[in-house]
């Protein structure tokens, strides 16, 4: 069973702290939704835990830091999906996809049947079947971001990290995909993803961490977080709470005051 904890976790650049004292722990079974404003920490915070990022504190899966993980290793334990700007490569997308599958045969061994099979079913769930012949650098913005997911779910490894994976999806992607995840984390696997939807994220997350200036201020079900008032003051927004399919939704109505542009707090604070 996968799991994951982080202690203390921090990470420090030279514009100041950008995680502060990070604690929590996720298993198998969970989809964790990390919410907060632009600047909160969440990239960071999904980077340090896929061992991307240096960092003070702990950041173990399986009681083994991440640090201290073999490359090769690290990809077969997580597949992560970071925000990434427009790629222009001129190959079949089925190419792109098989490329998740890296960590299982080796860069020259090629892909096996196995690996075939796990690609095209990583890109059913994607609905990019269609698209598998098609050069990526013909697709629009949304095909492609459906493709590099379909990259990182064919990798089938246990943990999945996804950094604001919905950007650039039409709305029923954008809940198919949720979907995915959710039905990923039912299987016994570990799904992290930071969400800028808080609909979405009430809706089809287990737990929500709600970082705000690098700090962890909420680690709850998305029906506690919501019902507290603290996405209210975070956010600096009026909100109403409503229940779809018996999940607490949060719906973002009006700003009542102008969040911080500043979210990077300095060290000499």
């Amino acid at each position: 069973m996968i799991t994951f904890s982080a202690a203390d976790l921090s990470v420090a650049l030279r514009t100041g702290t950008v995680l502060d004292d990070v604690s929590f722990k996720a298993k198998a079974g969970e989809l964790v939704g990390i919410i907060g404003p632009n600047g909160a920490g969440k990239s960071t915070l999904l980077r340090a835990m896929a061992g991307l990022q240096s960092h003070l504190g702990k950041a173990d899966w399986n009681d083994h830091p991440v640090n201290k993980t073999a490359a090769a290793a690290r990809a077969r334990l997580i597949a992560y999906m970071p925000q990434e700007p427009p790629l222009h490569w001129a190959i079949p997308c089925r190419e792109v996809v098989l490329l998740g599958r890296l960590p299982h045969h080796g860069q020259f061994a090629g892909p096996s049947r196995a690996d075939r099979d796990a690609a095209e079913d990583a890109m059913s769930q994607m609905d990019v079947l269609d698209f598998a012949d098609r050069p990526f650098d013909t697709l629009s913005g949304g095909e492609q971001a459906r493709v590099l997911v379909a990259r990182m779910l064919a990798q089938g490894a246990p943990a999945i990290l996804a950094d604001e994976p919905i950007n650039g999806l039409d709305p029923a992607h954008q809940i198919g995909l949720m979907e995915t995840f959710q039905s990923i984390a039912r299987t016994g696997r570990l799904v992290c993803v930071s969400l800028h939807d808080l609909t979405l994220a009430g809706r089809w997350c287990d737990r929500l961490l709600l970082l705000e200036g690098g700090r962890l201020v909420c680690d709850s079900t998305p029906g506690q977080a919501f019902n507290s008032g603290v996405i209210e003051k975070v956010y600096g927004i009026d909100t109403r709470v409503i229940h779809l399919a018996e999940r607490p939704t949060i719906v973002p109505c009006s700003v009542k005051q102008r969040p911080e542009p500043n979210t990077i707090r300095p060290d000499n604070k």
